[in-house]
């Protein structure tokens, strides 16, 4: 039976590996919407963070806590930049609109 270590350190490898396969086959057209899914992830961490952090189950939980919530909010705010930069690739320029209106009036 193995302990809660070589437990936990088991699934964290194999949860990798996986997560590694599965974002490496998904085509370019489903990355937006797979990093809006993997935003809302990063936010419930954030909150378990949070929980931790408030807790007054020691100084070190705390500090662990703390780092949590730092590093949480960092991969939230990074991802939702990213994704709206992403969406941003998507719609259509204000001088190519301008232009498609021109040549519909024109036409």
């Amino acid at each position: 039976m193995p302990t809660a270590i070589e437990a936990g350190l088991y699934v964290l490898v194999l949860g990798s590996i996986v997560g590694l396969e599965v974002i490496r086959r998904v085509p370019a057209l489903l990355h937006t919407p797979l990093m809006a899914l993997t935003n809302a992830i990063a936010g419930i961490s954030l909150v378990g963070s949070l929980l931790l952090a408030g807790s007054d189950r020691g100084s070190l939980i705390t500090t662990l806590g703390a780092v949590a919530v730092a590093a949480s909010s960092i991969n939230v705010v990074g991802g939702f930049m990213i994704t709206n930069r992403m969406l941003r690739m998507f719609r259509p320029s204000k001088a190519g609109a301008h232009a498609a209106r021109k040549a519909e009036t024109d036409a």
